[in-house]
């Protein structure tokens, strides 16, 4: 059996989505054996303080910034994982600026579309079970569950939440061009997170990429979570044909969910090209 990576690129804390603290998803990947770690909130980097750096060097993980941001391409919602880059540059902080306000717009919508429902909720209510966190369609869940207008988190996505549901709610995201471009600014490696996940055709999928190279895209996630072998060979496939760096990570959320661990992802392919080859020497 391979070695298990000692690195993730993708895992998410209770800043954006996860149920970890960003020091607890910390502490977590030094238990796993990790050495390099990437925290990629969804379109925030609130994770990162100087305090948690100081605390990922005490346990010799290197922190690597990050972040998945939101964008459209060819009117699909697509996911760009941001890596290693000048969280301070200032084409970044308006960026993450810009996001949150994409958001805080779509979680108005969601509210309106519950509400047309006869759901009760307000936005006192969503910030509420959010807290510091950015908002997203688990705390609406969450809220349902709490106030007993949903069973549960999953019920609530099967019934107005999840895809093709009246709360699935499309917000008014950036072109795959700009998110390419501001990571691209601040110094980092913009990386096409979870390919299969959009499920396109393996034509639009190369469409995609063919796309993402001209902005100036660098890497693909050749590995997501526990993915099935020939998943992992196409991929990899799909890196060289475009010349693309390969990363890897769980999109940990929650401990308990075995097909996304905390660095229990499979190893990359040694034919790959790995994405931390385009850090800075």
């Amino acid at each position: 059996m391979p070695a298990l990576p000692t690195f993730d690129f993708h895992c998410h804390s209770r800043c954006s989505d996860g149920v970890l603290t960003p020091h607890a998803l910390i502490a977590l990947a030094a238990e796993r054996g990790l050495q390099q770690l990437a925290i990629t909130d969804h379109d925030t980097t609130r994770a990162y303080t100087r305090q948690l750096a100081d605390q990922a060097r005490a346990v010799n993980i290197t922190l690597i910034s990050g972040c998945e941001l939101s964008c459209l391409w060819q009117r699909r919602s697509i996911h760009i994982v941001g890596l290693n880059m000048d969280l301070a540059h200032p084409v970044f902080v308006r960026a993450m600026i810009e996001q949150a306000k994409a958001r805080d717009r779509r979680a108005e919508k969601i509210i309106q579309a519950l509400q047309r429902l006869g759901f009760s909720v307000s936005p006192e209510q969503i910030q509420a079970v959010a807290g510091q966190s950015m908002v997203g369609r688990p705390h609406f869940a969450e809220h349902l569950v709490r106030t007993k207008q949903m069973p549960s988190a999953a019920a609530a996505f099967k019934r107005v939440l999840g895809a093709g549901k009246p709360g699935d709610i499309k917000a008014d995201w950036p072109a795959l061009e700009s998110v390419v471009g501001w990571i691209s600014a601040a110094g980092g490696v913009a990386v096409v997170a979870h390919p299969f996940k959009y499920k396109m055709t393996l034509t639009k999928l190369r469409s995609l990429l063919g796309d993402f190279v001209e902005m100036g895209g660098k890497g693909i996630e050749v590995v997501t979570g526990h993915q099935q072998p020939n998943q992992t060979q196409t991929l990899a496939d799909l890196a060289q044909r475009f010349d693309l760096a390969a990363s890897a990570g769980s999109d940990f959320h929650r401990p308990g969910q075995p097909w996304a661990e905390l660095g229990r992802a499979s190893a990359l392919p040694e034919r790959s090209v790995p994405i931390w080859k385009l850090w800075p020497a």
